[in-house]
């Protein structure tokens, strides 16, 4: 594969396509696909198949290609294609996208040739007739020194190219697809440099030290100090230690505030550079002015990127060749998004906070969500339109951002379903939380009374269910009891107090729908968030004929746990949460009996796997699991999880 790491571009050089394309969506009758261009593209789509002799080219123009302007040198083009004959199942089909410049035209081999797997002349993907093959996995943070869990997928893809039935059907991201709060000095300063290469659109700013996106960018404090950009009133302090300074998390993970993305095109910068190697090629970071301490944290994060940067070619690759559909967790927008009503008082009562949450929101639309559902979204995307094309002198209209933004946060929830075999049911757990009415610092249910009602309704009678959870369902108990624990001490903040159990009445409503006699018989539930990997088989008890539930997690991507603490964590739930322990009683899934699954290379009976990665799962004609691996990206090979009960 050509090196496009150490070939920085010449400086007046712009190649025509900047990041993608990203294959979202493949169906008999349509094809979705997104990709970011440095100028607005004239683009015609070529689909062949020599099995069965299969060729179309087809012009993109009207609704079929939707480009939207974020920069002055920046065109997201959002493809969707539908198809007057539909195209065959479990097969190989390639495609190209042909940039057209008057008589010339190219094609992905000439403009992305590191798209290409060896010996392939296009791209190809594989429309599956059932999910018969998931890929899925959570947090992918780019200066983790894990190794990335898209590299999996592509070692995976180039085994089976030519396979169509070893190809996996779906990848399902299911959740911090960026770290928009969570970001490297040496990440946040290629995301300024790639601003103004491209010449993003800036904003004004209210409620900040600053005025505008190029005092940020230009102010002292703008790496690693940008707490200190809040007016300095007494009302602002919680705004700032809870957004904005990072709060320590000492028994799951450190969150670190101080560089978090602000403008919209700080975020959009974010996605090219996380999705595409070219955006590298077009910029040269320098390492900024910093206070010793802050010099030093840069330079190892610095070494951490450019691992993840050298990956690069290969997840573009992937994710041109399989269908890939997303859903937010808090990361893409912020840590501990909705995590409390005091919460969201504090953050959405802020003008500042308000619109660091909705810049977020609006790159997840144009980035995330209109991949998975194009057609929910046409009147949020002519809104996005009209504040794209009132950039004057390239400066967003702060009014018509605004408008977006409250609109945006009025969507009555982000989930979708998909007719595929088995049905897909994608949950939204952070826009309709169950808000405690008791204490507004108690954490929220990850999905209300409606929403769970509106849900249960989404899978009646349905003899098995695909669900996406971005938090399991199904947690480890002990953890689950630590952060109950800090909840009753007024601190959720402190553990990430954010699972199903940590709200009575969600908790409540969801046992009783595993529990209605007219849901699905078999129900998998793929999970993230959490750091680590694990396998639970979950019955109801005294039902013979109950449903079986699978609860499946796989975390993180590019995202590990403390492993020290993990251990301790493992031993101590399989000691204190045993079958025979009184404390089974006193949880709320006392009706339900859990069964863990252990991975093949445990070494005493651990249940939880630490290691980056990707989940891999193969289900039969039925929709049941047949076989669960964890892909580690160290190169160890794949783990799977074994049926056998514990000893």
């Amino acid at each position: 594969m050509p090196s496009l790491i150490d070939s920085p571009a010449p400086a007046d050089f712009l190649p025509p396509v900047l990041a993608g394309p990203l294959l979202r969506r493949t169906e008999p009758g349509r094809l979705v696909f997104w990709l970011v261009g440095s100028r607005p593209l004239t683009l015609s789509l070529v689909l062949a198949s020599e099995a069965h002799q299969l060729q179309r080219s087809i012009r993109l123009d009207g609704p079929a290609c939707q480009r939207l302007a974020i920069g002055r040198d920046a065109v997201l083009h959002l493809i969707d294609v539908v198809l007057d004959e539909a195209l065959p199942s479990d097969c190989l089909i390639e495609y190209d996208l042909r940039v057209h410049a008057g008589a010339a035209e190219q094609g992905i081999a000439d403009w992305a040739p590191h798209l290409l797997y060896e010996g392939a002349r296009r791209p190809s993907f594989v429309i599956k007739s059932r999910l018969d093959r998931v890929l899925h996995g959570s947090c992918r943070k780019p200066h983790h020194a894990a190794a990335d869990g898209l590299l999996c997928v592509d070692q995976l893809l180039a085994r089976e190219h030519s396979d169509p039935l070893g190809r996996p059907a779906l990848l399902l991201m299911t959740g911090d697809q960026v770290y928009a709060d969570d970001v490297a000095g040496p990440m946040l300063v290629a995301i300024h440099a790639l601003v103004r290469r491209l010449g993003l659109y800036g904003e004004r700013l209210e409620g900040a030290v600053v005025d505008d996106s190029d005092a940020l960018f230009a102010h002292p404090a703008t790496y690693y100090r940008r707490e200190q950009l809040l007016p300095a009133f007494k009302s602002n302090e919680a705004l700032r230690e809870r957004f904005f300074g990072g709060v320590e998390k000492p028994v799951f993970t450190t969150a670190n505030g101080q560089n978090h993305l602000i403008t919209l095109g700080e975020v959009m910068a974010m996605y090219l550079l996380v999705w595409s190697p070219l955006p590298w090629t077009l910029i040269a970071p320098a390492i900024p002015m910093l206070e010793p301490r802050h010099a030093e944290r840069y330079r190892c994060e610095d070494a951490c990127l450019q691992a993840f940067r050298q990956g690069l070619p290969q997840v573009a690759r992937a994710l041109a060749h399989v269908p890939s559909l997303m859903i937010f967790d808090d990361h893409d927008i912020t840590d501990d998004w909705n995590l409390s009503a005091r919460w969201e008082e504090t953050a959405y009562g802020h003008p500042l906070s308000r619109r660091i949450i909705g810049n977020a929101l609006i790159a997840y639309l144009l980035c995330q969500a209109w991949g998975n559902q194009p057609e929910r979204f046409g009147e949020l995307l002519v809104q996005t339109r009209q504040l794209l094309d009132t950039a004057g002198a390239a400066w967003l209209d702060c009014a018509a951002q605004d408008r977006l933004i409250d609109d945006l946060f009025k969507l009555d929830g982000w989930g979708y379903e998909l007719a595929t075999e088995p049905p897909l049911v994608v949950l939204d757990t952070r826009t309709r939380r169950w808000r405690s009415e008791r204490n507004l610092s108690r954490p929220s249910g990850l999905m209300d009374w409606e929403a769970l009602s509106e849900f249960q309704q989404h899978i009646l009678d349905k003899p098995s269910v695909l669900i996406v959870s971005p938090p399991p369902m199904f947690g480890v108990k002990l953890i689950e009891t630590v952060q109950r624990v800090f909840s009753w001490a007024g601190q959720p903040l402190l553990v990430d107090a954010e699972n199903w159990m940590a709200h009575r009445g969600a908790a409540h409503v969801m046992m009783n729908i595993f529990r209605h006699s007219r849901t699905p018989g078999d129900y998998v539930i793929l999970s993230g968030d959490v750091h680590y990997s694990f396998v639970y088989e979950v019955h109801i008890r005294a039902r013979e004929r109950g449903p079986r539930v699978w609860q499946i997690t796989s975390s993180g991507v590019k995202n590990e746990f403390p492993r020290r603490l993990l251990d301790w964590f493992d031993r101590l739930n399989r000691w204190l949460y045993a079958p025979w322990s009184p404390l089974n009683w006193l949880t709320k899934r006392r009706r339900l009996e859990v069964v863990p699954r252990v991975p093949d290379r445990s070494r005493a009976g651990e249940r939880l796997w630490n290691g980056a990665g990707i989940g891999l799962l193969v289900l039969d004609e039925h929709g049941r699991p047949q076989e669960i691996y964890q892909l580690n990206a160290d190169g160890s090979g794949p783990v799977a999880f074994l049926a056998e009960r514990p000893a």
